[in-house]
């Protein structure tokens, strides 16, 4: 059943495999950029530091990865990437583009969207899947960014929510929108910060709605976990 408030991973998965974006489409990184490439197919690969079965002095099954290399460059020691060095990453990676680089705010909700253990930071499946939602949100903005100032006007927002899958009533996107937009339009990183809140909190009000109704009880504690963790 479809009713409101239930988007897609990061927006409608189209032809090309990529949530959001545009068919064939080049895969996370900046356009063209040192990330780009096809993602591996099938399971996903063993956590960072660990768990696969290899031969003695085989190669873990992330190392053929094209983004092994850029996750083990920025991971601290302990195998999983932070705030801090997530932003070092996105901006050193160029991601944004001409676009103003990501606020530290924003890393910090990006993680928060993955972090399903609660450690404030993400190992690689993580992290990749982080690249595989930021690239498809980058190319919808794209799409509605026509005169490439880094910014949309709120109509333009709110048909590129509505693009990614997402039924929200006029109530709610006008809540939305005046959060998030700054001057009477909405900048490249709050349009993500966006995505992120909508993604996450849509993914939480999933898991609970076991009947698809369209309505769920919280307790309260539960309600402030799931809000304030983002």
């Amino acid at each position: 059943m479809a009713y409101p408030g239930y988007g897609g991973y990061g927006g409608p998965m189209l032809p090309g495999g990529i949530p959001g974006g545009i068919p064939g489409g080049p895969m996370p990184g900046h356009m063209g950029g040192p990330m780009g490439g096809a993602p591996p197919r099938g399971p996903g690969y063993a956590p960072y530091g660990g768990g696969y079965p290899a031969a003695y002095g085989a190669l873990p099954p992330a190392a053929n990865d094209p983004m092994w290399g850029y996750f083990t460059a920025i991971a601290g020691q302990d195998g999983e990437v932070d705030a801090e060095e997530l932003q070092r990453c996105l901006t050193q990676a160029g991601f944004t583009g001409t676009y103003s680089p990501f606020s530290l705010e924003t890393c910090r909700i990006m993680i928060a969207m993955l972090d399903r253990d609660f450690t404030g930071k993400m190992g690689f499946n993580e992290f990749k899947e982080l690249f595989m939602a930021l690239n498809g949100w980058k190319q919808n903005f794209v799409m509605f960014d026509r005169d490439r100032s880094g910014t949309v006007e709120p109509h333009e927002m709110s048909q590129a929510i509505s693009s990614m899958g997402y039924r929200i009533s006029p109530q709610a996107l006008n809540t939305i929108l005046k959060r998030y937009n700054r001057g009477g339009r909405i900048f490249f990183d709050d349009y993500v910060a966006c995505c992120v809140k909508l993604r996450a909190l849509t993914e939480n009000f999933k898991r609970r709605d076991t009947m698809q109704r369209g309505s769920v009880n919280f307790l309260y504690d539960d309600f402030i976990t799931c809000t304030m963790a983002l």
